[in-house]
């Protein structure tokens, strides 16, 4: 027998991977030039139903690639050309056509068997999905398998009844074995038993590898494998892909902890609910072997504004600005005003000055549109003034505050800050700020950051004013001084503008005249 030794350029072709059809290819693990061996895996598909790896049935060298990430596939496409080492013989082959001829044989029941699914050997049943009885349509499908390479839903080919169930969660099948029986439906064609016998398939000879196949480096979130110790079906998998989740990072519920369609579910309304995005998590610690504990329930207020506030602290990048005024010649007017019997709180002056800064820095009364790419300048002046109440925080608007004297704004505040405290604030008298002021001075402390109270882009905190010995050149002087705190949005307004805008907001409390006039 004579044998002929050649190199020849062969075609790998998509081959029978059971019931799928246009499969996209997600990854493709070989370059041009790579010398791979046989059953070493050439790229990745993925369907609705299973996401697998595919081999190739010959070693040799990768001489082209002739699909794409992203193409949809079928059976006979080709996926790379390889250039081999031939063998021929001058003996005459085999015909194996003229082989192997046998006679169907008529029954009442068919077994399903496990298809072809590729270079997979004793792959786990994870999870059985009919039971007996079940009265399935083709392609339902009946278990899910995963091996260290691909987790995969294998269909019934036909429609029918389950007879008989012959496998068990934890198996290990391979190509061939039974898994159920089923009893053939009146619409299905044929009731002919399939053949349990698969015959091997015969690879071309294995030349010696001069180099370890290389793969290409793909983001690590769009792979197929289980993430850590993470156990889930490939449409959980697609999904969580599309919808940016890590899925290490949830508690499977199904067997073995495999990750559910629920399971997934949850995870992504608790983010969305809380507002947290993918931070860690705190530790849960139980207080109590530490000593007694009380529990009280949140108040509604204290739910609302806590993810407001939390979604507020995540989405906008803050810059905090402080400063202190003198405010010797507002405090003299004031106290002349409450010897008439005019009460006026430092809040009304602030509230004027804030109005005057506005007027001059439109950039701090404005929004960031939703497309993050157009600011929305407003042309009124309505300003949100956080409120301390027994239940929590809240922030209703004073409007049009330019248009009102400080004797206006007064009587105003005290009759807001009275419902406020009752409960009594309509959904109407908590809307339409452009600006906050966070007003701290009546309960203490001498600074703090406010946080932006989106969709506005800046916040003024203020602190209880103290008297400080001020160099005035030659002597210190007591002073009144009331520390400042300006919060803003860092996307929107520069460190040079919020330095303007506080400098500007200096000079106007410290000479009310313009408050005034």
């Amino acid at each position: 027998m004579k044998f002929i030794s050649m190199s020849a350029i062969k075609n790998i072709e998509l081959p029978d991977i059971g019931d799928f059809d246009e499969v996209e290819v997600i990854e493709i693990l070989v370059n041009v030039g790579d010398t791979i061996s046989v059953d070493d895996s050439i790229l990745t598909l993925e369907s609705d139903k299973a996401s697998m790896e595919i081999p190739t049935p010959s070693a040799g060298v990768v001489s082209n690639i002739s699909i794409n990430i992203g193409d949809k596939i079928k059976q006979g496409d080709v996926l790379i050309g390889l250039e081999i080492s031939e063998e021929t013989s001058t003996d005459d082959k085999i015909n194996d056509s003229e082989t192997n001829n046998s006679s169907t044989i008529e029954a009442k029941t068919v077994p399903i068997v496990v298809p072809d699914i590729g270079d997979f050997d004793a792959v786990e049943v994870i999870e059985i999905l009919a039971s007996v009885g079940d009265e399935l349509a083709a392609e339902d499908s009946i278990i899910t398998l995963e091996s260290d390479k691909a987790s995969m839903e294998i269909p019934t080919p036909i429609a029918g009844k389950v007879v008989e169930i012959n496998i068990n969660l934890g198996d290990k099948l391979n190509l061939g074995d039974l898994i159920l029986t089923l009893e053939p439906s009146a619409s299905t064609p044929s009731t002919t038993a399939p053949d349990p016998v698969v015959t091997a398939q015969t690879s071309a000879p294995t030349p010696t590898p001069i180099q370890k196949p290389s793969t290409v480096a793909l983001d690590p979130s769009i792979s197929t494998l289980p993430q850590g110790e993470s156990h889930a079906s490939p449409s959980i998998r697609k999904l969580a892909r599309e919808l940016g989740v890590d899925l290490s990072t949830i508690t499977g519920n199904g067997p073995k902890g495999r990750i559910l369609d629920e399971d997934l579910k949850t995870h992504v309304k608790q983010i969305i609910t809380s507002g947290g995005g993918s931070l860690p998590k705190v530790p849960v610690i139980d207080f109590t072997k530490f000593g007694d504990t009380e529990t009280i329930a949140l108040s509604k207020i204290n739910k609302l504004s806590g993810k407001h506030l939390t979604a507020c602290w995540l989405n906008i990048p803050h810059v905090t600005q402080f400063d202190e005024v003198n405010i010797d010649q507002m405090e003299r007017f004031r106290q002349a005003q409450k010897a008439k019997g005019v009460k006026l709180t430092p809040l009304v002056f602030i509230m004027k000055a804030v109005v005057q800064a506005l007027k001059k820095h439109p950039r701090f009364n404005a929004s960031l549109a939703a497309s993050g790419e157009q600011l929305i300048i407003k042309k009124y002046f309505n300003l949100g003034i956080a409120m301390d109440t027994p239940k929590g925080l809240v922030v209703p608007v004073i409007k049009d505050v330019e248009q009102k004297s400080l004797t206006e704004l007064a009587a105003e505040l005290a009759d807001t800050s009275a419902k406020a405290r009752d409960g009594k604030l309509k959904p109407g008298d908590m809307q339409g700020a452009g600006f906050t002021i966070s007003s701290l001075g009546g309960i203490g402390g001498t600074q703090f950051t406010p946080i932006v109270n989106a969709p506005e882009v800046a916040i003024l905190g203020v602190s209880r004013s103290q008297t400080k010995p001020i160099w005035d050149g030659e002597n210190f002087i007591p002073t009144l001084t009331l520390p400042l705190a300006l919060s803003y949005d860092h996307r929107v307004i520069d460190g040079a503008q919020g330095g303007r805008f506080m400098a500007d907001l200096h000079s106007i409390l410290q000479d009310i005249r313009e408050i005034l006039l």
